[in-house]
């Protein structure tokens, strides 16, 4: 199987061109943005602000998921990301997506307008599965390596991309088996989601495998560690370069959806990447 097409609500996606998902963390505490957006008004405007910086899709979260982050509560998460997707999905023409791992919230964000579920722990939880399966909405079905406050504590795989790609490949199943349409379902190896910088280094050079499994690829590597490490560069907001960097990577060896921060940034990029693979300006 070959994706074609990603369907989310009544939301179709075609698959000749990258498509760049916007992030709007409504959270005081994430690693990037914590604290930026977490009133709901600015939430709001942040996710206006990307749609007309080029993003696709607006993925709103409300729970950190950096390394060694504390859970919070189902209610604290809805009242973070159910009045943002509420208030985006009155006067935006594209898909939201609700980032979380909690069936709760996503059953609530789906309920205001959400087209998309971004699970981070990958719906190992059966009654995701159950969220997704009484929906229509897009799914992206992410890896990552145990829970975000134990997930960087020494990792280990025998082969990572190996591995990760068993995985998804099984939680894809899982939905298909639930009666859910092989072409709502996405999924994202999870950079530096129980990772190591070497784990992430080959994920990258061996993207075209996670391709191979047919379904739409995301890849999330805005402003993480990873590029922190490699360019010496400890404050996130000054990532930029890295993140352009792994973002034109991925779409040439195989990734459909970029997960960015830094949207027209990215949109400038993949308009120049798309013409010196076309050969002429589009």
């Amino acid at each position: 199987m070959t994706a074609a097409v990603w369907r989310c609500g009544r939301f179709t996606f075609a698959l000749d061109h990258p498509i760049i998902m916007g992030i709007v963390n409504a959270t005081p505490d994430s690693f990037s943005d914590g604290g930026l957006y977490d009133e709901p008004l600015d939430a709001i405007a942040r996710g206006r602000d990307l749609v007309v910086q080029g993003a696709s899709i607006v993925d709103v979260g409300g729970e950190s998921t950096r390394p060694g982050a504390a859970e919070v509560t189902e209610a604290e998460e809805i009242a973070r990301v159910r009045p943002v997707i509420g208030g985006l999905a009155r006067d935006l023409g594209i898909p939201l997506s609700v980032d979380t791992r909690h069936p709760a919230v996503a059953r609530a964000c789906l309920e205001v307008g959400a087209a998309i579920i971004n699970d981070v722990s990958g719906f190992r939880d059966p009654a995701m599965v159950d969220v997704a399966a009484a929906s229509d909405a897009g799914l992206v079905i992410m890896h990552m390596l145990g829970e975000p406050k134990t997930m960087q504590v020494e990792p280990h795989y025998d082969d990572v991309v190996a591995e990760v790609c068993e995985y998804l490949a099984h939680e894809a199943s899982v939905l298909e088996r639930a009666g859910i349409a092989p072409e709502r379902i996405a999924i994202d190896p999870g950079l530096g989601f129980g990772k190591t910088l070497e784990h992430n280094i080959e994920i990258l050079q061996r993207l075209p495998e996670f391709a191979a499994l047919g379904y739409p690829l995301v890849i999330g590597a805005s402003r993480k560690s990873m590029i922190g490490v490699i360019l010496g560069e400890p404050d996130p907001g000054k990532r930029l370069e890295g993140s352009l960097a792994i973002a034109a990577w991925a779409v040439t060896h195989g990734a459909h959806i970029v997960r960015v921060h830094d949207v027209a940034e990215t949109a400038r990029m993949l308009r120049v990447t798309r013409v010196l693979n076309e050969g002429h300006e589009r």
